[in-house]
């Protein structure tokens, strides 16, 4: 069956498709029950199956491609490759997860993972997903406050982190933000085991609560953990995402459906079979490395190339060259680098043989027709969107060249992918909209497998948060979007306060409470707005409290600062403008989205319930005048 037929069955007929999908994977006990929605919007997956990412992922493979690379693990930071068999893989998880039992963590221990896109991240997810136990994977970006909110939301039995990272050549010691958040922590971990990489000399521990992986690993190393078999619908993983308000939300994924829709898309959208090779750059701190670094390619019986470093360093050429050493197959990227390569010189595309290469992914952020025509003209290869979030696990909108390759529009990710029925509706109404005209993209319930069950310890933000839009039962993307003629889906942006920065989604309210810490500062506004590179960027509006006026670029340096601090780089703020007052409405809510679209030059809308016209004046006039720190948008 072509597309339309096969999605069409996964949307009317979920328990008979969904059932035959099931078998792409090895269960304990079979599932008893496909799918439960009794309790809306709740489902269940496979119900009553018992199975195993760790043994999806490695044991099932030990047979039949034993001594295949699994994963290739590169780092043009440290000069290192490692190219580990799934044999090797084997050993290295469960001297691992004989580590996670030896201090203390069982099935269901929650353990926070801080580690650079290194070989011993894959480990420590694996050895998490063997024992039972549920990981919650850190950005190694995050500040220390950042991390101190996800420790006490996830309460874990263990940290694991590394001495340092490395980027652009410069070290970045890791443990000093980990005591840092362990001290602001309410709920630090009894250990924090450390991956030391020799990076940073200096480092310091803590007696009694600091322990060498090294160590530990020597001692474990001819373990063999048995597998802990798994109700398809206990949890496997926690991923926290950034919301509307300035806590961050903990994305809570099951087993057997996860394993299930993992094990699909890498053949029917990645077009990729056991044995082929898949280079995806992302780093394992976010969703995508989750699914398409670790557990996708190695539930698919692939070889992964997990890279720590620059896309430009040691040359503009290193990712090819990878492709072409590794013989990759599909590559799977963001806008944001390919735009990063774009300002390079050309001939990089050229120099290696990328025969083997056939798919260029890219998700994270809308790609523009200028990137999308410099790729696919410098290589020759088909450039694929593909559109998806950390809630559902896997893309959502696709084209699948497994399956049955539609024609590419630039610019838009294609179709609804299995399980996902959608619509474009009117914010207001809840109605559908026409062909051409915009509107919220929302899918309808049950979810299908591989998307978020709940949010962590807490069923009724899950339902106010993607439930509770509409009159109606929908689940809300908080995205606005197009529908053509075709049925093609075009991405336009966010319909609430999350910024999407180089493919990494950031709230506003964060960056706002993270600036008004500042004892200076009275009042603040973040907005996004659009950048060429990184697709958008916040800026900040402030204004000071009395006795501070004077002063006014040294607190926007400080405000910047302080940022960079509480939430880490990614969050830095593009510019900071300190002004007289902000624009609200004469009930007190800030017009963010009119601030917006005078940074942007646009229409800044409707202002007819603006509390003090004087205040939008003195915006236009501050962004005349320049911002108080950064650069002028």
């Amino acid at each position: 069956m072509g597309y339309e037929e096969t999605w069409r069955r996964s949307v009317d007929e979920p328990e008979a498709f969904w059932a035959e999908q099931a078998a792409r994977i090895d269960w304990h006990t079979p599932p008893r029950t496909i799918l439960d929605d009794a309790n809306p919007p709740f489902r269940r997956w496979f119900v009553g199956g018992t199975t195993n990412l760790c043994h999806n992922a490695v044991d099932r493979h030990l047979r039949a491609r034993g001594d295949q690379l699994a994963i290739v693990a590169v780092s043009t930071e440290t000069n290192v490759t490692r190219e580990i068999s799934y044999r090797e893989l084997h050993r290295e998880v469960n001297a691992f997860a004989a580590t996670l039992v030896a201090l203390g963590v069982g099935k269901g221990d929650r353990v926070v993972i801080y580690l650079p896109n290194v070989a011993e991240a894959v480990f420590a997810m694996l050895a998490c997903a063997r024992i039972g136990a549920i990981h919650s994977v850190v950005f190694g970006g995050f500040a220390a406050h950042n991390l101190a909110l996800r420790i006490d939301d996830a309460e874990p039995k263990l940290l694991v982190c590394a001495d340092a990272g490395m980027r652009g050549g410069k070290v970045i010691p890791y443990k000093p933000l980990v005591d840092a958040a362990l001290d602001e922590s309410r709920c630090p971990p009894p250990h924090v085991l450390i991956v030391d990489r020799g990076l940073d000399p200096g480092m310091k521990t803590t007696p009694g609560r600091d322990v060498d992986y090294a160590s530990l690993r020597e001692r474990h190393l001819d373990a063999t953990v048995p597998i802990e078999w798994l109700e398809s619908n206990e949890p496997s993983y926690l991923l926290y995402t950034s919301g509307t308000t300035g806590r961050p939300k903990g994305v809570q994924r099951d087993v057997g459906g996860y394993a299930v829709a993992l094990a699909l898309s890498m053949t029917a959208i990645f077009d990729l079979s056991p044995g082929q090779t898949i280079l995806c750059t992302s780093d394992v701190g976010w969703a995508v490395g989750h699914s398409y670094n670790v557990y996708g390619p190695l539930i698919g019986g692939c070889t992964a190339i997990l890279y720590e470093g620059l896309p430009t360093h040691p040359d503009p050429g290193i990712w090819w060259r990878l492709c072409e050493t590794y013989g990759a197959r599909t590559m799977f990227s963001s806008p944001t680098a390919v735009r990063i390569l774009k300002k390079q010189d050309e001939a990089w595309l050229k120099k290696h043989d990328l025969s083997a290469l056939k798919w260029i992914f890219v998700a994270g952020e809308p790609l523009d027709r200028p990137t999308y025509d410099w790729l696919t003209q410098g290589t020759g290869k088909t450039v694929i969107d593909n559109y998806w979030q950390t809630e559902t696990g896997w893309p959502a909108l696709s084209l699948m060249p497994g399956l049955d390759l539609k024609p590419v529009k630039p610019g838009s990710p294609g179709f609804p992918t299995f399980g996902y029925r959608m619509r474009v509706i009117d914010e207001a109404t809840g109605e559908d909209k026409a062909p051409g005209e915009k509107g919220v993209l929302v899918i309808e319930p049950p979810l299908p497998p591989g998307c978020l069950s709940t949010i962590w310890r807490d069923d009724e933000r899950y339902v106010r948060s993607y439930f509770g839009h509409f009159k109606e039962l929908l689940y809300s993307s908080l995205d606005w979007a197009v529908r053509d003629a075709d049925g093609y889906v075009f991405i336009l942006g966010r319909t609430d306060d999350v910024i999407n920065v180089a493919g990494h989604r950031l709230g506003t309210r964060e960056i706002e409470e993270s600036v008004a810490t500042l004892g200076a500062v009275a009042e603040v506004a973040v907005v996004g707005v659009a950048d060429e590179l990184k697709g958008q960027v916040p800026v900040v509006f402030a204004t000071l409290k009395q006795g501070v006026a004077d002063h006014p670029v040294d607190v926007a340096h400080a405000m910047e600062r302080r940022v960079v601090e509480l939430l880490g780089g990614l969050a830095r703020p593009a510019c900071v403008y300190v002004v007289a007052a902000l624009p609200k409405t004469r009930s007190g809510k800030l017009l963010r989205r009119s601030l917006q679209a005078l940074v942007q030059g646009s229409d800044p809308g409707d202002l007819s319930t603006l509390d003090d016209p004087g205040a939008l004046e003195g915006i236009r006039t501050a962004l005349d005048r320049g911002p108080h720190c950064g650069h002028r948008r």
